[in-house]
């Protein structure tokens, strides 16, 4: 029974950079709250994930790291630790692997810091965790770090203590959706089928356009609406898309904050979208989705909720990790072009309700 008079323990959860992590770092923050609901979490988050977390449960707070993901800048991450000592967690919980994300908490003098062993950060953890590959997936991985280890200087977690585990859930702001249901004439009169064809980290990873745009012919002639969401890296995609399909898909890309785009995947009755940040939001938010992977792993970071479906061909050179396909002639990127529209909307029918 937990001790209600005791004082609440204080964590710092150093958050991961890309999107996709981040959604799957929720699970994290819902077992540290099941294993003590007094608990306090403050979430250090870089630029590209902070905003993310104002539509997760469980945190008090969200401190912004003042660098990027590759900038090292050792005065400023010095600046904040000091002003961190004042907090005094007891705890913080670095999700990256890198050497740089545990050197805020280690000069904050957190007095427990855990994490993977990552960049060989003997000296700037003191709660090292080892193995990983002992957990297939980034999920499992994360989970792992809420538990302590079972023995002094031995951190072997095992595996079944994260067989099991809470899916990631983000919150909608219905007055956000709305304004941008007005704006965008987002009309829920018919189904609305949303698109996702960017993926930040290389082409190897995108579904190709004329697939995309293939299938956003086929939904629209079957009377649903069909949106392309994707942020400013994406325009030129959902351009090509869009001129393809006749001019008939609602193209937002470029058009929606990241929070924008919860609140317009929360319209959408479906989703398909390549293993990007967006795929993992259309999880969080439980919507039927269609996943396809071509260069990256189901395995590792596969959409955590029970509505999805993911296509992989998991052919000879799968799954390679490039982020350009390295093949040429009649190989090059096989592992996406031989997902067709039709198996796509054939899948896309098998999870409808």
């Amino acid at each position: 029974m937990l001790d209600t008079n005791s004082p609440a323990k204080k964590i710092l959860v150093v958050a991961p950079a890309w999107i996709g992590d981040m959604i799957m770092s929720n699970t994290l923050l819902h077992i540290l709250k099941q294993q003590d609901p007094n608990t306090i979490i403050d979430v250090l988050a870089p630029p590209t994930t902070a905003a993310l977390i104002s539509r997760m449960s469980h945190v008090r707070h969200v401190i912004l790291l003042p660098v990027t993901h590759k900038e090292l800048k050792l005065k400023a991450r010095y600046q904040l630790a000091k002003k961190l000592r004042t907090e005094q967690y007891e705890q913080a919980i670095i999700l990256p692997n890198t050497l740089k994300s545990a050197l805020i908490p280690w000069l904050a003098g957190i007095p427990q810091r855990t994490g993977w062993l990552g960049e060989k950060r003997y000296l700037l953890l003191n709660d090292i965790r080892h193995a990983p590959k002992r957990f297939p997936r980034l999920v499992q991985r994360y989970a792992a770090l809420a538990f302590a280890a079972p023995l002094k200087n031995h951190s072997d977690i095992p595996f079944e203590i994260v067989e099991h585990l809470p899916d990631p859930e983000l919150t909608v702001d219905l007055k956000n959706q709305q304004h941008l249901q007005h704006t965008f004439k987002l009309s829920t009169t018919q189904p609305i089928l949303a698109l996702c064809p960017g993926a930040e980290y290389g082409s190897a990873k995108r579904w190709p356009v004329e697939h995309f745009a293939k299938l956003a012919q086929l939904t629209l002639s079957m009377g649903w609406h069909v949106i392309l969401v994707g942020s400013p890296k994406d325009v030129a995609l959902g351009a090509e898309i869009n001129q393809q399909a006749r001019q008939c898909c609602i193209d937002l890309t470029g058009k929606t904050s990241l929070l924008d785009a919860i609140d317009v995947l929360s319209l959408a009755h479906a989703v398909v979208s390549n293993d990007s940040g967006l795929m993992h939001i259309a999880a969080a938010l439980q919507k039927p989705l269609i996943a396809i992977y071509g260069s990256s792993s189901p395995t590792y970071t596969p959409p955590l909720d029970k509505n999805s479906k993911i296509l992989y061909l998991g052919i000879r050179c799968s799954p390679c990790f490039k982020r350009e396909c390295p093949l040429l002639g009649d190989d090059y990127l096989r592992c996406l072009l031989d997902i067709t529209p039709k198996k796509v909307a054939h899948a896309l029918r098998d999870i409808l309700p």
